[in-house]
């Protein structure tokens, strides 16, 4: 399973922009989908997930209500629309896949076996 994220750049403060990632995946309709981030000496974080089916989405704290992940099964593609952008979110971000049951430890970069290269988001203030 090969994972391709793109769609990063930069962007002010209050700004909007769009991940896209395309999963090279005869069965990626099986796989649960999710997003993390790394800023720089950080630790890599949870950001969203959503279910095989894209009946569930999760999200962490910082930004619920600000991010929002979907799926296009047809085009083999996960999105991540991010909102009202803050230089806090500022890091590389991955997609990452998973198959079958999304365990409740859904938020841990170990529950996911398949990770794409990265693309970086920068926000000025």
């Amino acid at each position: 399973v090969q994972l391709q994220a793109s769609g990063g750049g930069l962007v002010q403060a209050g700004g909007s922009l769009r991940l896209s990632c395309l999963v090279s995946e005869r069965t990626y309709s099986n796989y649960n989908l999710g997003w993390f981030r790394q800023a720089p000496g950080k630790e890599r974080e949870f950001v969203a997930a959503i279910t095989w089916n894209g009946g569930n989405e999760l999200y962490s704290d910082s930004v619920k209500g600000r991010f929002a992940i979907s799926r296009d099964n047809a085009r083999n593609t996960v999105y991540l629309q991010m909102n009202s952008l803050k230089p806090e979110d500022t890091a590389v971000y991955y997609c990452a896949a998973n198959r079958g049951y999304l365990p409740s430890t859904y938020s841990r970069p170990g529950t996911y076996n398949f990770w794409g290269q990265g693309t970086q988001v920068t926000v000025s203030s």
